[in-house]
């Protein structure tokens, strides 16, 4: 193993984002090429080599790649609460699948969960090796222990005014039908829908249900096909509690597990962006 070489790894991103170095000649993105060299320096610490990413030869390459590839980011569509009422409509009650489905909708909603913290939950503490928290069903509501990105952080979800949109009436449901008590709360369904196996979903199902219930449903009906389907993911249920939660912006903060206010409300999609109008309050 080579000894790291600024120069190097300069010449190296910069292949990257001319789309040298990839197959079919695509330029990669800057989260990319960040992600690759965050990949190098950890790579070359573990062997005791550490890559100084200081130096100029990589700092001021990244500079200029942020400069001239950087995009403004793109936003996911936020599910607002008559979205999620809609999306809910078009899933089978029936169907263990469609219950399954109906819960992770309501659970990612009201909880304001990332995708990978949905299907990461255990129905106890310390069921599963692989588990990211666990739930509590209390007389007033759940509590949802998350082992998030920042450490462990405690999440409450009140029940619903109606039991047909309430998550916690949708999660008991679920389990009960599914005949879990033990390990992972949402599990992939077989046997057409009749057998619920002992894996836990991947991530990736979330973002898929919610494209596909959005689509379906009907939300954002107004934009072309192919656009409405890249408007919508996992993200879109945390961004509709955001925007739709008309409470005191810190509770809203503290739920998404947010550090700042400013991180919570990139997540505001319909916000009162102007209610403090410096421009009225400098006296034009």
């Amino acid at each position: 193993m080579l000894p790291p070489s600024p120069q190097t790894v300069g010449l190296y991103i910069t292949a990257c984002a001319s789309g040298a170095a990839t197959a079919d000649h695509q330029a990669n993105s800057v989260s990319t090429i960040e992600r690759r060299l965050s990949a190098l320096t950890w790579n070359y610490a573990q062997r005791g080599t550490p890559l100084d990413r200081t130096d100029r030869h990589i700092a001021t390459v990244l500079a200029g790649i942020r400069n001239t590839h950087s995009a403004p980011p793109r936003q996911k569509e936020a599910v607002l609460p008559e979205d999620v009422i809609a999306m809910l409509e078009t899933l089978h009650r029936g169907t263990l699948r469609g219950l399954r489905d109906r819960a992770m909708l309501l659970l990612g909603f009201a909880g304001g969960l990332r995708r990978s913290e949905i299907v990461g939950l255990d129905c106890g503490r310390d069921q599963t090796e692989d588990g990211r928290g666990w739930v509590e069903v209390l007389d007033k509501g759940m509590i949802v222990t998350l082992r998030g990105k920042t450490g462990w952080r405690e999440i409450e979800i009140g029940r619903g005014s109606s039991d047909a949109t309430c998550p916690i009436v949708a999660l008991q449901t679920w389990l009960k039908l599914a005949r879990i008590g033990h390990g992972p709360l949402f599990r992939r369904v077989t046997g057409q829908g009749k057998d619920v196996g002992p894996d836990r979903l991947a991530d990736q199902q979330v973002a898929r249900l919610v494209k596909r219930a959005a689509l379906a449903a009907g939300v954002r009906g107004d934009l072309p096909e192919g656009e409405r389907e890249e408007k919508f993911a996992g993200h879109s249920l945390r961004a509709g509690l955001a925007s739709s939660a008309e409470v005191d912006e810190r509770y809203v903060q503290k739920q998404l597990g947010h550090a700042s206010a400013e991180q919570t409300r990139r997540y505001q999609r319909r916000r009162d962006r102007f209610r403090v109008n410096l421009t009225k309050a400098a006296g034009l």
